[in-house]
């Protein structure tokens, strides 16, 4: 059986205990803030070195950011990952998911080979869960969402998925897409040997705009079909109310506070 080309996506993010909102741009100031990688990319990293530490074969990772995000491209070479790719250029800033998609999606096809994709089921800063899908629909590939665990077994990728009250085993030819949970495989420790490799940048290439044959109806905030109409923190006050008397003239006040705020 031949060895596997795998890609996994993975994103630099801003720590979520760190995160403040620009009110002009509605959008997440990311300067000054500690950046960390997506947790369910780690995931999906982890899924990927499993499988291609028992079949053989390659990890290629992709991320798009700014040339900082390189950080992220270290730390999961780290892990074992053999190649990288940072997709960055000031032409990507702003881009929505469905502009985000279409970008990695070009960078696929720039790797030419793949029999699986793996993505975090969504990344911390946006919660969307949408670019994982999306890339599939641009490539026309099959796609499997929600993955909890993926094994290969004679040609079949057969990938367990986590839903709210089910479970849902899914058998796959390559080449699929597939996104993976925060309940997917635990992520390892890097090494030494690895670290070493992952600080020569060697193995890490750059690619823009120019190099991808991006339109320029396809870059960018300008670009973006998705419009962010306001991002805000929520107010952390807390204000507890009692209510005294008997149990039913208790229960009476808690329906009429309830109506009075709209909630029945």
């Amino acid at each position: 059986m031949a060895p596997l080309s795998i890609i996994v996506t993975v994103k630099q993010v801003p720590d979520t205990n760190e995160v403040r909102i620009d009110p002009k741009t509605n959008s997440l100031m990311r300067e000054g803030i500690p950046s960390i990688l997506n947790p369910e990319d780690a995931n999906a990293v982890e899924a990927a070195l499993r499988l291609r530490d028992e079949h053989g074969g390659t990890v290629t990772a992709i991320t798009m950011g700014p040339p900082q995000a390189e950080a992220v491209l270290e730390e999961v070479m780290c892990l074992g990952v053999d190649r990288a790719v940072l997709l960055s250029d000031r032409a990507f800033a702003g881009s929505d998911t469905l502009l985000t998609a279409f970008t990695l999606s070009r960078a696929v096809l720039k790797l030419k080979t793949f029999d699986l994709i793996l993505c975090g089921r969504q990344a911390i800063d946006g919660d969307t869960a949408q670019v994982g899908p999306q890339l599939a629909g641009f490539l026309d590939i099959p796609q499997v969402t929600y993955a909890e665990e993926i094994v290969f077994v004679e040609g079949v990728f057969r990938i367990q998925r986590g839903l709210e009250h089910t479970r849902e085993l899914v058998a796959a030819r390559p080449p699929v897409l597939v996104t993976v949970n925060a309940s997917g495989p635990v992520p390892r420790y890097g090494s030494l040997y690895a670290l070493a490799g992952a600080c020569s940048g060697e193995h890490i290439k750059l690619w823009s705009a120019k190099d991808l044959n991006l339109p320029a109806s396809m870059l960018g905030l300008g670009a973006s079909p998705t419009a962010v109409k306001k991002i805000f923190e929520p107010d952390r006050s807390v204000k507890g109310e009692v209510f005294e008397g008997s149990e039913k003239e208790m229960a009476a006040q808690l329906v009429a506070r309830l109506r009075e705020t709209g909630c029945l």
